[in-house]
C-alpha cells in the first residue's frame, strides 16, 4: 500500500530549519529589530521570487541622449546638512538609488557598498532615503546614518530624506530623473524602494532598473565596467 506524502511533516522541518538559520544569523546582532533581521535574512529568497514572478523585470536601456537641463547643475543636501559638490561627478558613472531601512530589498546596501569598493575608480553611488513606500524609512538622518554604517558598512554618499515620486514636494534630483524634458527620454519614476537610475559621465541619463534588478546584477556590471 502506498504511504501518503508526509507533507505537514516536510514543512514543519522546513519550518524549524528557516527559523534556527535566522537566529544563527542574527546571533550577535544586536543593531536592527527583528523585522530588519528577518528582511536581511531572507533577501535571496525574496530577490529570487520577485524575478520569477516577473519574467520582465524592467531593465530600461536608453542611448545616451544630452538632457536639456544639466545634471551637473542639480544640488541635494547630505544627512549631514552639508551641501553636495555635484561638479565633482563629472567623468564618473553615478548610480542613484532610493533606500530605506524597513524594506524587503534594504539588503542591497551590502551590495552596493560591494559596487562602491569595487568600481570606486570610475562610479559614484547616491542614496535618497525615503519614507513614500509603506512608510519603510521613519528615521530622522542621525537613526539612518548609523544603520547603514552599523549594518552595512556604508561609505557612499547618503542624503537626507526625499520624496522621489511625482508630485509638488519631489526632490529636484527625481524631478530630473523622471521629467523628458530635464533627461531627455524618461519619465519612468520610482516603482519601490531601491529603484535605481544610472548616469553616464557625460551626466547623460542612460539606464532605470526596478529593485528586482540586484546591483551586482551582470547587466549593471557590464554597463559600469564594459
Amino acid at each position: 500500500m502506498n504511504k501518503r506524502f508526509p507533507f505537514k511533516t516536510v514543512l514543519g522541518v522546513a519550518l524549524l530549519a528557516g527559523i534556527f538559520y535566522f537566529f544563527w544569523q542574527n546571533r550577535n546582532n544586536r543593531a536592527m529589530t527583528i523585522r530588519q533581521q528577518l528582511l536581511k535574512t531572507f533577501y535571496p529568497a525574496l530577490l529570487w521570487l520577485t524575478k520569477a514572478g516577473n519574467k520582465n523585470t524592467q531593465f530600461i536601456v536608453q542611448a545616451p541622449t544630452p538632457p536639456p537641463v544639466s545634471f551637473y547643475s542639480l544640488q541635494a543636501m547630505g544627512l549631514n546638512g552639508a551641501s553636495f559638490d555635484w561638479s565633482g561627478l563629472q567623468g564618473k558613472k553615478v548610480l542613484i538609488v532610493n533606500t530605506a531601512s524597513d524594506c524587503g530589498y534594504t539588503a542591497q546596501y551590502a551590495e552596493l557598498q560591494s559596487l562602491h569598493t569595487q568600481y570606486a575608480d570610475r562610479l559614484v553611488i547616491l542614496g535618497f532615503p525615503c519614507n513614500q513606500f509603506k512608510e519603510q524609512e521613519k528615521g530622522n538622518e542621525q537613526d539612518i546614518a548609523s544603520f547603514c554604517q552599523v549594518n552595512y558598512g556604508v561609505t557612499f554618499p547618503l542624503f537626507q530624506k526625499a520624496d522621489v515620486k511625482k508630485g509638488i514636494n519631489q526632490h529636484p534630483v527625481y524631478q530630473w530623473l523622471t521629467d523628458p524634458a530635464k533627461n531627455g527620454w524618461n519619465k519612468q519614476e520610482p516603482v519601490w524602494n531601491f529603484s535605481k537610475y544610472l548616469i553616464d559621465e557625460q551626466g547623460r541619463l542612460t539606464h532605470y532598473m526596478d529593485p528586482s534588478v540586484s546591483p551586482l546584477d551582470p547587466r549593471l556590471i557590464k554597463a559600469i565596467a564594459p
